[in-house]
């Protein structure tokens, strides 16, 4: 029995990925990406950041496991792209929000996949542009 595809204009229920420096730090020791831009305030304001930033692929991971788990099982994000276009400032103490929305754009039932446009902010700023998912679905 093969699991129902969705329609173009469906909706995913929106998502919060709260992050805080705890966060900051395990992704670092995960993804080997030890920028200090990542840990250091001092250092992240003198490279002309507001502070402390979330790690790019952070933000890109928690945008696509909205779709990912919206999906169901068996389906699996096959491709996916996203433009980085602003940053998600964690403060010392307490979290950062990355909202994170999506539409189905399109669906090819042939191929049994279907695009998923994201809307990505923090703050009410968007974080990442022109993001957009492939999700395959099992046959």
């Amino acid at each position: 029995m093969s699991v129902a595809l969705p329609q173009p204009g469906d909706v995913l229920p929106g998502r919060t990925v709260e992050v805080d420096r705890e966060r900051l730090i395990a992704y670092a020791a995960v993804s080997g990406d030890h920028n200090r831009i990542h840990w250091d305030e001092r250092y992240a304001r003198q490279a002309g950041l507001p502070g402390v930033i979330a790690h790019g692929m952070f933000t890109m991971a928690s945008a696509a496991a909205l779709a990912g788990d919206w999906a169901g099982p068996g389906a699996h994000v096959a491709g996916y792209r996203a433009k980085f276009v602003g940053a998600v400032p964690v403060p010392y103490a307490g979290t950062a929000a990355i909202e994170v929305a999506g539409v189905v754009t399109s669906v090819d039932p042939q191929e049994r996949t279907a695009v998923v446009e994201l809307t990505v902010r923090c703050g009410g700023e968007k974080v990442l542009g022109n993001a957009r998912l492939t999700v395959q679905y099992p046959a």
